[in-house]
Formats: structure tokens, C-alpha cells, sequence
């Protein structure tokens, strides 16, 4: 990771030096993956410790590491959750801001799943059937072309005779970033649109030419086939209760907890789960984080004491509560709970 090598200023110092008169709870924000989480850890944290339970809000990943950034005090928040990793316009941001020092805390992972009503048919899809349903351009006869499929069943014949319909996390949501790469991409390289894009991809170089085939494989449908969530899983949830027809995306964790209502889809013939995920057979999986503001270290009462006890062994290993909720344990958090020991600030991006 990147780390600005700044000096956090007098002012910025100031200003987070009075916040421990104003407040005594940790402030998180950011990801709906990781909120489930977080909460675990908050409540068990205020029950066992002489600190005030943390105050835990959702609202996306790219939303809470733009809080994260926009300075030190007070009014600003501690802790910004992430399931997906911080990008260089966070950390230029946060420079611009006074946040000159950031830590960055992978604690686990998850898997990111496609799930459908419970007492509806059978989903086993790969990503080249989610791009070829929800892509607003396909491959028809050797070339590129408008996406005119209305079932499943003519983008793969094995799958449902049933109207495409699907929610996925709105652009503000990390699970988007992992939604894009690692399924509608795949899927655009694997039917083949990714070559036809590329070759008249413009750009000054190979790795621009690439970057810009990639964001046309991300353009996806906008006549009412894929819809965005900007809300949290609770709102997909509640998508398909009224529209028994659609399938949703959602991470592992919130599937297992609701499987009296979901049925989850296999992908490349792996049935997610924990044991998939941890054996790295599960294709669409990620890292989850939080990123911790350093000069708040010290200053918010309890901060660091929340952030040791949220990846201690208690909790983030494999069989603490979380694991219990669906977290895939790190098999490096021994490495990482050595880090937020020294309180050590993330590295630069690489």
C-alpha cells in the first residue's frame, strides 16, 4: 500500500487532540459486508470492556473510506470498513485532508454469491451466462452487438426457462468492484467480447487499450434486466420477496443467515461456502478490511483496544464468532495482528 510520507500538522493534531473531550466512542463507518461483522465485534467489545460500544453505520466502502478522509478531529470518523481495498483517490484525498497515515487491516474474507428464492429452480452459472444476460453489448455471430436476451434460458439452455431479472450492489459498494472483475469481465473474456473490444479499444498503450476494453465489458444493461442496490443485502432481500423471479448478489455471510429464504447459485460448479472459499475453490471471492485513521490512535478512547480486539483469535480466527457468521479466517492474521500491535501504517499501493 501506499503510505504518504507527511507530517500531520499542528492544526490537524489540535483538532484530533480535542476530540477526546467530545467523544469516547470509536465511529465506524463504510461497507454493508462488513457491517454485520463489525457489529459482532462492537457489541462484544462494549460488553467486555470498560469503553462505550463503538458506533457501527453502513453506507458502502467507497462512501466510508471518503469519510475516513475528510480530516482528523472530532467530527471526522476512526474507523472506515471496506470490502474492497482502498484506491490511490482515497489516499490523495486523505493527504489533501491531513490524514497522513492510515492502517490498513485485512481481517478475514467472503464470497460473493448469486442467490434466487428459496422454492424457485436451480441456478449452476459461470460468468460468461451473467455477462451474456446482463451486459448491455454481446457477442452475436462474430461480432459485437446489442443485448436482446430476455430469459435465461437463451443465454445458456441449461438454465431456468425464466425472465432475467437482477439486482446487484449499486457502484458504491465494494462487492461491485469484485461483481465487476471477477464475473462480468471473466465473462466477457470467456465469451469472447473482450477480443472484439480490445481490438478497437483506443489508448496510448497496451495496459490503457486493456483498462478501456475492460470498462466496456462493464457496461451493463438499462432497460430494467439488471438493476443497481444502493442500499444494503436487506434491500435486495426484500427485491425478490416481491418479485419471486429475480436473483440477487450478496456476500456469503448474509446468504447463510437467511438461508430459509435463498437458494444459492453454484459458480463454475462450486457451491460457495466457507470450506470452498478457504480452499480457494470458489472463483468469486475477496478480501474484506478496515482502515484505521493513526492519529486518532491514542486520542479516541478505546481505538486501539477495539481494533486488536476486533482481529484477535477471540474473534477473527477460525473459531471465533465471526468464522461462526461466515467469515473465511485469514490464514495470515497472526501477521496482521502483529501490525495493528505497532500500530505499523499501510505501505504503498502496489
Amino acid at each position: 500500500m501506499r503510505l504518504v510520507n507527511l507530517t500531520v500538522s499542528a492544526i490537524a493534531i489540535a483538532a484530533a487532540a480535542t476530540a477526546a473531550d467530545a467523544r469516547d466512542q470509536v465511529q465506524v463507518t463504510g461497507s454493508s459486508t462488513v457491517l454485520p461483522y463489525a457489529t459482532i465485534v462492537a457489541e462484544a467489545f462494549g460488553e467486555n470492556f470498560d469503553f462505550p460500544t463503538p458506533v457501527i453505520e453502513g453506507g458502502g466502502s467507497g462512501a466510508g473510506r471518503k469519510k475516513l478522509c475528510e480530516g482528523v478531529g472530532e467530527n471526522t470518523v476512526d474507523i472506515a470498513n471496506s470490502s474492497s481495498r482502498i484506491a490511490q483517490s482515497d489516499i490523495d484525498l486523505c493527504a489533501t485532508n491531513g490524514v497522513t497515515e492510515i492502517m490498513e487491516v485485512r481481517f478475514g474474507y467472503d464470497g460473493i454469491v448469486f442467490a434466487s428464492d428459496v422454492n424457485g429452480p436451480e441456478f449452476a452459472l459461470t460468468p460468461a451466462d451473467v455477462y451474456s444476460a446482463l451486459a448491455a453489448k454481446v457477442v452475436k455471430d462474430g461480432a459485437i452487438a446489442d443485448n436482446a436476451a430476455t430469459k435465461w434460458s437463451e443465454v445458456n439452455p441449461a438454465l431456468p426457462d425464466q425472465e432475467i431479472l437482477a439486482y446487484i450492489p449499486g457502484t458504491k459498494h465494494g462487492t461491485r468492484e469484485v461483481f465487476d472483475t471477477k464475473v462480468i469481465v471473466e465473462g466477457c473474456k470467456a465469451t469472447g467480447a473482450h477480443d472484439l473490444f480490445l481490438a478497437t479499444a483506443e489508448g496510448a498503450d497496451d495496459k490503457e487499450k486493456k483498462a478501456n476494453a475492460d470498462k466496456a465489458c462493464n457496461e451493463l444493461r438499462t432497460d430494467g434486466r439488471s438493476v443497481d442496490i444502493d442500499g444494503d443485502y436487506t434491500e435486495t432481500l426484500a427485491r425478490l420477496d416481491a418479485d419471486k423471479t429475480a436473483v440477487g448478489v450478496f456476500g456469503l455471510s448474509f446468504y447463510q443467515n437467511n438461508t430459509d429464504k435463498l437458494r444459492v447459485a453454484s459458480m463454475n460448479g462450486v457451491v460457495p461456502s466457507v470450506e470452498t472459499i478457504a480452499a480457494g475453490d470458489y472463483p468469486v471471492s475477496r478480501p474484506l478490511y478496515f482502515y484505521v485513521k493513526k492519529a486518532h490512535i491514542g486520542v479516541i478512547p478505546g481505538l486501539k483496544e477495539y481494533i486488536e480486539f476486533f482481529v484477535s483469535d477471540d474473534m477473527a480466527g477460525p473459531d471465533g464468532p465471526l468464522a461462526e457468521y461466515g467469515l473465511v479466517s485469514d490464514p495470515e492474521l497472526a501477521a496482521t495482528q502483529a501490525a495493528v500491535a505497532a500500530e505499523t501504517p499501510m505501505g504503498p499501493l502496489e
